[in-house]
């Protein structure tokens, strides 16, 4: 739970399948039930942790049967390929994690593939407001068809509040999109509920084994895989490139790892003036429009930017950032 791009530790209102802290994503089927941060509330994490993952409920919100309140992480086929899950050598596989809540009793989680099998697991906080380490063996399954490649291996959920419709009983594999276990508790459902988790860990064995200490460059790295923001701030350069036209300037930025599909679009502000072209020397031209991706390929995008005028073709020239606030970002998430 230490990298966060998106976000940089602020809190998320508007769920609806967004990542909260990097490779974890919130999701509602209903808006505004619940808010999602980086260390929400500012509780001290357990020993040797120093972040996690928070849900805070908005109201006391009754579940219907189609609904889905939960945090997810989806996995790259790659790398759960050595489960061999869907064969007669399908392993066996151990899910730890620290997680703490403001209520107390049974809670649901699940571990989806393809969403066509899945295997809903319940585990129990007994008190509240205090890290509960938690530890679940699951057998690998020897059914159904399990991606391998750069698409969508398997899925892990906890349940922040599921209906009948994603819910079932824990503790098989089952066929069908089961997110959470019959009856467990819902933290949307009472207002001002607290649910937070750090320290997951998926590995291979029936035994959970002390959490796997990555140094920060090592992580980071693996989450630009999925997701890459560049933010100089003020004044500062997102590249160097040269005026195609008077309006036109052009440039490239290469990504710090390849990521794991070509991005079909770049992630802005919004706002063209956040950004503008040094040209001529010192001078700087707002934007008229923001960045657009001229191409992506897995290693690199090529950026086109448009200004009104005043660019002299064939100089070279600088996208510049004029707030703290600018950035450009890449997503390849799953």
């Amino acid at each position: 739970m230490r990298v966060d791009q998106r976000n940089a530790g602020a809190s998320v209102t508007s769920i609806s399948g967004t990542y909260i802290v990097d490779r974890w994503m919130a999701f509602d089927s209903v808006g505004s039930k619940f808010t999602a941060q980086q260390n929400a509330g500012s509780v001290t994490p357990p020993v040797g942790f120093t972040n996690y993952l928070g849900a805070t409920s908005t109201s006391a919100y009754s579940i219907t049967a189609t609904d889905q309140f939960n945090f997810q992480q989806r996995i790259e086929g790659f790398n759960v390929s050595d489960l061999a899950w869907g064969t007669a050598n399908a392993k066996t596989i151990t899910v730890s994690f620290w997680v703490y809540s403001s209520l107390t009793g049974t809670f649901g989680g699940s571990i989806l593939g393809a969403s066509t099998r899945s295997y809903p697991f319940d585990y129990t906080i007994s008190s509240s407001n205090t890290w509960t380490y938690i530890t679940k063996t699951i057998p690998g399954d020897t059914s159904g068809t399990w991606v391998t490649n750069n698409g969508v291996g398997l899925r892990i959920y906890f349940s922040l509040g599921t209906g009948s419709t994603y819910s079932a009983a824990s503790g098989s594999w089952l066929t069908g999109s089961y997110q959470s276990t019959t009856g467990a508790t819902s933290v949307v459902g009472t207002n001002g509920a607290t649910f937070y988790i750090t320290g997951v860990q998926l590995e291979v064995g029936s035994v959970a084994t002390p959490y796997e200490r990555q140094i920060y460059s090592d992580q980071l790295a693996q989450c630009q895989r999925y997701y890459f923001k560049v933010t100089p701030k003020n004044t500062g350069y997102f590249l160097s490139g040269f005026n195609n036209s008077t309006t036109v300037l052009r440039g490239t930025i290469y990504f710090p790892v390849s990521m794991r599909t070509e991005p079909t679009a770049i992630e802005t502000t919004g706002t063209a003036t956040d950004y503008s072209v040094q040209h001529s020397g010192s001078t700087s031209t707002n934007l008229s429009a923001v960045p657009s991706s001229f191409i992506a390929s897995l290693t690199s995008s090529r950026l086109s930017v448009s200004v009104a005028s005043g660019l002299t073709q064939g100089q070279g020239a600088t996208l510049q950032a004029n707030n703290d606030t600018a950035y450009l970002a890449w997503s390849a998430e799953l």
